[in-house]
């Protein structure tokens, strides 16, 4: 049987918070819907954190209000504390993300804590997510680097991973933030993990900062991961990361798998379609290889 990897489209939340352009609301719930339209089933649409750090999610509920339930699409929202957790499940989302961070530096910066304060958040936070009985997942960020402090402590991410599991998650993301990763580290770092946290299901998270996410995918998939974050068009970014650039673009790395004899499930022409609609919403070009150059000759 061909083996199935699972995208998680990212682009609504991680792709849209740190770009240049500026979309309306029902601009996103045009995303969504052409993403949808090409197959997607579960996607970041959201995220619940402070509108004045982040303003450009500063309409995340109405994204939540406005998206078509009848289609089986799994909306994500992301969340950092308890307040941002309650307004994601007041908003009626299908998953709640929490973000873990690994990095002191960056940690301080983006969610104002430590990576042992942010597993103590989410030891907090999760009950509340499973009383209301939404599935429950973690991205411990900066896991392969941090911007302010350099390397990171393997032992502190396979710890974060330990009390993740501990809490309930029941997917557990990588998150190569500033695009740092090497496929070697992506391999060394998920044997670790995998000792400390042998019942989580992993999800690896790769920004192309560094033109290695799509061989940091490969080498993931190698190593027996399922289920990988894109962004369609290749956009995103983190407000707190210098220099930050965007996910690994979802139509590389679906053209990548499929070549390779994966199964999807996604609809390439449609995605590569999204991605050039974006470059006319977002007023600039995308960065994506497939959305220039198309995808293998027919």
């Amino acid at each position: 049987m061909t083996r199935r990897i699972d995208i998680v489209e990212v682009g609504p939340r991680d792709g849209l918070q740190n770009d240049p352009g500026n979309l309306t609301t029902q601009q996103k719930l045009e995303f969504i819907q052409r993403l949808e339209e090409a197959g997607v089933k579960r996607m970041e649409s959201g995220s619940f954190v402070s509108p004045k750090a982040v303003p450009k999610m500063a309409d995340s509920a109405e994204v939540f209000a406005g998206v078509d339930r009848a289609k089986p699409t799994r909306h994500i929202a992301l969340a950092l504390n308890e307040k941002g957790v309650r307004r994601a499940i007041d908003a009626g989302a299908d998953e709640i993300n929490f973000v873990l961070v690994a990095g002191e530096g960056f940690g301080k910066r983006n969610q104002g804590m430590s990576p042992s304060e942010s597993a103590d958040m989410l030891m907090q936070c999760a009950p509340l997510i499973h009383e209301a009985g939404i599935p429950l997942s973690a991205t411990i960020s900066v896991a392969f680097g941090d911007p302010y402090d350099g390397e990171v402590d393997p032992a502190v991410v396979a710890n974060l991973a330990a009390r993740a599991q501990r809490a309930g998650v029941g997917e557990l993301a990588l998150g190569d933030t500033i695009g740092v990763a090497t496929p070697w580290q992506v391999k060394a770092l998920t044997e670790r993990v995998l000792m400390e946290a042998p019942d989580v299901f992993l999800r690896m998270h790769f920004h192309d900062t560094r033109g290695a996410a799509l061989a940091n995918v490969a080498a993931a998939v190698d190593i027996g991961v399922d289920v990988i974050d894109a962004s369609c068009g290749g956009i995103g970014g983190c407000p707190f990361a210098p220099a930050a650039t965007g996910n690994v673009a979802t139509e590389d790395v679906v053209y990548m798998l499929e070549r390779a004899g994966f199964e999807t499930g996604l609809d390439l022409p449609k995605l590569i379609e999204t991605a050039k609609w974006l470059e006319t919403v977002l007023g600039h070009e995308v960065s994506s290889s497939l959305s220039k150059a198309g995808g293998f000759p027919a």
